[in-house]
């Protein structure tokens, strides 16, 4: 038996070598696998003689574009939950909005234990970041989650919940303190991730941690997902993730996850115990025995982010003339990623600052195994010069169009001053330079959703405030064509997926994201996903 799509877009890239979409108008699908049976033009004689057989099912597409099922090729499934219960706060243009906006949210809301906030933007309180200004707002603890997720803005209530005031700062990391050593509301970088985003989690009930996965498998799934890539695992996260998958059908996830093991600075010895735990899991969890759900590598921060000053430059930050070092030195790194490495696994390193990325390609280079498909997350400030070692290299370009939307980008002339703004974001460049381009989101430090992701890679334009004009170095705007093909088939290469998924390929799974759009950049916030497909069936439809 199978499956007849007709009438449809059915979009055949998987590269930027050519701007044609190569759009074919049917689909087969053998329903007892799957699989991808036939693609191709509708006037066909395998599509006649599939037409011929009693039982087969047609399905008019109406013309609609049918890509290659999404991957996400960063991204963070719990936090992605747990951020859409979260008051954004992200729309705030200043601290008196986020005040209001907070202090309205409590109102509205006096059952909650806590007030959990996303979406800060330190542009929108001028950098500050002080309990004191929350303070008055409501009793209850209140934490606030940067839009990059790598800071957290707490009330002195949540302050005090925690027991902050006697930690010490992690490696990598720092609880920032008045002249009399009290913490005064700012948590960066590890002090963030390692400290108050597991401090959370761990206060939620199993219930509702396994309603945030589901929520945000849900999520994907509407928007047209058929798989993911997990850029943060740790312990706790991995086990409530293993009782979700227990109570599903088949003890299956519902689309595949590959999970990248977050590694924390600690001592040399600790820091390999930390990889040998992701080695020891990869054992039983991996594309043989649990493809659904598997160990692809792990993951190590090299720096923060520009706009609180935790990305590692070359040259100072402009005001005042500060830098951040690097979290890992490469004397750390390379050890970490050469036991990977050898073990078979991806190695994922976040590089945002100039700095950074550098340690992490000269790193990858002395590790030396183009063939591992290790990967660089980010890649924000990469100079014209590194942008070209990539590709020779076979390191992967994991970057997250969306993090270069003009809207969230007020603070870079005055930090990075206008030179190095220039060259930011160069997506463009990575690939001119042969690194293949894997497209994902970094939700929920952004939102999930592809199509504005995909919007801003192509006009360089804001998809958060789409009448907004600037561009972002619009010279390394990616064409549509390239675009798409990363946020599939390179999204899929990523986590070594492209042998069964990533393109509209025969003998693929038929992973489909069905999409009412008009082949044009400058209508891509128009579309709208109507369905999506995994593994032959349909698992969503808008509107039913």
């Amino acid at each position: 038996m199978c499956t007849i799509l007709s009438n449809g877009r059915f979009f055949r890239a998987v590269n930027a070598a050519s701007e044609d979409p190569g759009f074919e108008n049917c689909l087969i699908i053998d329903d007892e696998s799957g699989n991808i049976k036939y693609v191709g033009s509708a006037d066909n004689e395998e599509v006649r003689n599939a037409m011929a057989v009693g039982g087969a099912k047609v399905h008019d597409m109406g013309g609609r574009v049918v890509l290659p099922g999404f991957i996400d090729s960063h991204m963070h499934l719990l936090m992605t939950g747990e951020s859409l219960s979260k008051l954004d706060i992200g729309v705030f243009k200043t601290l008196q909005e986020v005040r209001d906006g907070i202090r309205q949210y409590a109102s509205q809301n006096p059952a909650l234990p806590r007030i959990l906030c996303r979406g800060w933007l330190q542009a929108s309180t001028g950098g500050a970041a002080l309990a004191s200004d929350l303070d008055d707002l409501d009793p209850r603890p209140i934490y606030i989650s940067a839009e990059d997720n790598h800071s957290a803005w707490l009330n002195t209530a949540a302050i005090k919940e925690m027991g902050a005031a006697d930690m010490k700062d992690p490696p990598g990391g720092e609880i920032h303190r008045d002249q009399d050593g009290n913490p005064t509301g700012l948590f960066s970088e590890n002090a963030a991730i390692g400290i108050v985003w597991p401090y959370l989690s761990n206060l939620s009930t199993e219930e509702e941690t396994l309603g945030h996965i589901q929520a945000a498998f849900d999520a994907y799934i509407e928007s047209g997902y058929t798989g993911l890539v997990e850029l943060a695992m740790d312990q706790s996260s991995w086990d409530a993730l293993q009782i979700f998958r227990s109570k599903q059908p088949n003890k299956t996830l519902p689309i595949p996850l590959a999970v990248h093991w977050l590694i924390l600075p600690r001592s040399d010895q600790e820091n390999l115990e930390q990889v040998d735990r992701a080695i020891e899991l990869r054992k039983d969890f991996n594309a043989s025995t649990n493809a659904d759900c598997r160990i692809t590598g792990i993951k190590l921060i090299c720096d923060g982010v520009v706009d609180s000053c935790t990305a590692a430059l070359r040259e100072p930050y402009c005001p005042d003339h500060c830098n951040a070092d690097p979290i890992w030195s490469r004397d750390a790194l390379v050890p970490v990623l050469q036991r990977a490495d050898a073990a078979g696994l991806q190695c994922a390193l976040h590089a945002i600052g100039d700095a950074a990325i550098k340690i992490a390609i000269d790193s990858l280079e002395m590790v030396g195994n183009p063939s591992g498909r290790h990967r660089i997350e980010h890649l924000e400030t990469c100079t014209p010069e590194d942008a070209k070692r990539l590709g020779p290299l076979g390191i992967i370009a994991s970057v997250q169009p969306v993090h270069s939307d003009p809207a969230i980008l007020g603070q870079w002339p005055r930090l990075l001053g206008a030179e190095r703004c220039k060259h930011v974001f160069p997506y463009g460049a990575l690939a001119k330079g042969g690194a293949r381009l894997a497209i994902g989101t970094d939700s929920p430090t952004a939102s999930y959703k592809p199509m504005p992701n995909l919007y801003t890679a192509t006009t360089r334009r804001s998809g958060r405030e789409p009448e907004r004009k600037e561009q972002t170095t619009p010279q390394f705007a990616l064409h549509m064509v390239a675009a798409f093909a990363a946020a599939t088939h390179g999204a899929a290469y990523s986590c070594f997926a492209d042998g069964r998924a990533g393109s509209l390929e025969v003998g693929k799974d038929a992973n489909l994201a069905v999409v009412d759009m008009e082949w044009d950049a400058e209508r891509l916030l128009e579309a709208k996903v109507c369905e999506t497909w995994f593994r032959g069936r349909r698992i969503y439809a808008s509107g039913s």
